[in-house]
C-alpha cells in the first residue's frame, strides 16, 4: 500500500508492506540476535589513587554545568552581584555559554581565570 504523508510542509510517499501477523514470541526469534562486544583488557590500578583537590569557601558555590574552556569571567572577590547576573562565560562544543549567579550575594572567592578548562560539577566561585 502507498500513502501520502505530508509534515511541514514537504509531502512524502511511503510505502507500506502488509506482512503476516507474528506473536510477540515469535517475534522476538525473527529478530536478529546482538552482537556481543569483546571484553576490554583490564589495567591494574595504581595502589594510591591521587587524591581529588576539595576546595572549600565561603558561601554558596557555582558549578560548571558541563566541560569546557572559560572564555571570560566578569566578577572578582568581593564584587556584588545580583541573581541572574552573568559570571563566568564557558565555552563548551563550540558555543558560549552565561553562568548566572544562583541568588544575589557577594562574590567571595573565584576559583578560575580566562583560558582555564573546566570538568562538569567543577566550582568557579563562591557567592555568600
Amino acid at each position: 500500500m502507498k500513502y501520502e504523508l505530508t509534515l511541514n510542509g514537504r509531502t512524502y510517499e511511503v510505502e507500506v508492506e502488509v506482512a503476516k501477523p507474528m506473536m510477540m514470541t515469535e517475534f522476538h526469534s525473527y529478530a536478529p540476535a546482538p552482537m556481543v562486544a569483546a571484553a576490554p583488557a583490564v589495567e591494574a590500578a595504581p595502589s594510591v589513587a591521587p587524591a581529588a583537590p576539595s576546595v572549600a569557601g565561603e558561601g554558596e558555590s557555582v558549578v560548571s554545568p558541563m566541560p569546557g574552556n572559560i572564555l571570560k569571567v566578569n566578577v572578582v572577590s568581593g564584587q556584588a552581584v545580583r541573581e541572574g547576573d552573568v559570571l563566568v562565560i564557558l565555552e563548551a562544543m563550540k558555543m558560549e555559554n552565561e553562568i548566572m549567579a544562583p541568588k544575589s550575594g557577594t562574590v567571595t572567592q573565584v576559583l578560575v581565570e580566562k583560558g582555564a578548562v573546566v570538568k562538569t560539577g567543577a566550582p568557579l566561585a563562591f557567592i555568600k
